[in-house]
């Protein structure tokens, strides 16, 4: 019985990982639909999306099979809460994934008023926090996790350099005001997949240590 208990644990673990694998595709792809004002990719992140969540459906109900079929032990109700919690926040990094890619439709035909230096930097250290958080479930690693949390400063630094930035380009002219509000909610996005990503770390300690520490 334990035997097959701890099969059923590892395909979950299967599961996390692919779903994780999903959301970084959608981090990535809702970038690069900005960048290269690209609307096949708007395209595909909205149909990844709809991945996602059927994904999201697939891992809670093994959830549910696995805390109603076998008889789990507190560690392994432990991790069981774990996946459930972490799912919900890689679901809503798939909405705010998807979200950055419907504003990015709109900019699809203009000239952007700066550089996008800020904003890919965003999205690539949020990808690493999604990476690294869901390894830290799979592998029971503490210590990743905590690392994991305190690189979210990162992605803070990040949105206050962009909104820094994108205010000054306001100043400097109000006809850029509305392209600006754009960028900056797309950078807002990006820091609350941040956010996202960090819960799912405080949770992974939850998993390892049985507390849930929160800022």
């Amino acid at each position: 019985m334990r035997n097959k208990f701890d099969t059923e644990l590892e395909n979950l673990n299967l599961e996390l990982i692919k779903m994780g694998s999903m959301i970084e595709d959608a981090i990535q792809l809702s970038s690069k639909s900005l960048i290269e004002q690209d609307l096949s990719l708007v395209k595909k992140v909205n149909e990844l999306e709809l991945e996602i969540d059927e994904m999201e459906k697939t891992i809670e109900s093994h959830c549910l099979k696995l805390l109603l079929q076998q008889q789990p032990v507190a560690s392994d109700l432990r991790i069981i809460s774990t996946a459930l919690k972490m799912i919900t926040d890689m679901e809503r990094i798939g909405d705010n994934a998807e979200d950055i890619a419907e504003i990015a439709r709109y900019l699809v035909d203009e000239k952007f008023i700066k550089d996008l230096v800020h904003i890919p930097q965003m999205a690539e250290a949020t990808i690493s926090m999604v990476t690294r958080s869901i390894d830290a479930f799979v592998n029971k690693d503490k210590e990743l996790a905590e690392a994991v949390c305190a690189y979210d400063d990162v992605v803070d630094d990040l949105f206050q350099v962009v909104k820094k930035e994108l205010i000054e380009k306001i100043q400097e002219n109000a006809e850029n005001g509305e392209q600006a509000i754009d960028l900056l909610m797309i950078a807002k996005y990006f820091e609350r997949i941040g956010d996202h990503a960090q819960n799912i770390a405080e949770w992974v300690i939850f998993s390892i240590t049985g507390i849930h520490i929160t800022e």
